[in-house]
């Protein structure tokens, strides 16, 4: 049986601190993502940080224009009866980086692995907005 912070709570046996010290874990430990990646400040992945980092340089030296991080697109929009009842929530996909180069506007997406959530969104950015995301 595998031990996770739920089970220990469902647990009658001791308080959970104790358990999670036989653990290894702190109390009010954080735990990364399924992926491993570890928040970096306000980015989701050192790899995120680091191309921030490069692309306000780039924006420094004159090589792209108006950076802008997270911004989002809806692909599909909230759905509502006619009361106002809430009957689909939207889909929205958030981009890492949104700049210009060249006159072009440029959607780059920072990626360490490709989920499946992911590929479909893009797949719906490309055909709602004709925006194509370049991975890096």
């Amino acid at each position: 049986m595998r031990i996770t912070r739920a089970s220990i709570k469902k647990s009658a046996l001791g308080s959970n601190n104790q358990l999670l010290a036989l653990m290894g874990m702190k109390p009010g430990s954080e735990v990364k993502n399924k992926y491993g990646a570890k928040k970096t400040g306000k980015h989701a992945s050192k790899k995120e940080a680091r191309r921030s980092a490069q692309l306000e340089l780039m924006q420094k030296a004159g090589d792209i224009q108006n950076l802008c991080e997270q911004v989002p697109y809806i692909l599909i929009p909230t759905q509502r009866d006619d009361s106002g009842k809430l009957l689909e929530r939207q889909i929205k996909y958030i981009a890492d980086f949104v700049y210009e180069r060249g006159g072009k506007e440029i959607v780059e997406d920072t990626k360490g692995f490709r989920t499946a959530d992911y590929i479909l969104k893009r797949k719906m950015m490309m055909f709602f907005h004709g925006i194509r995301v370049v991975e890096v």
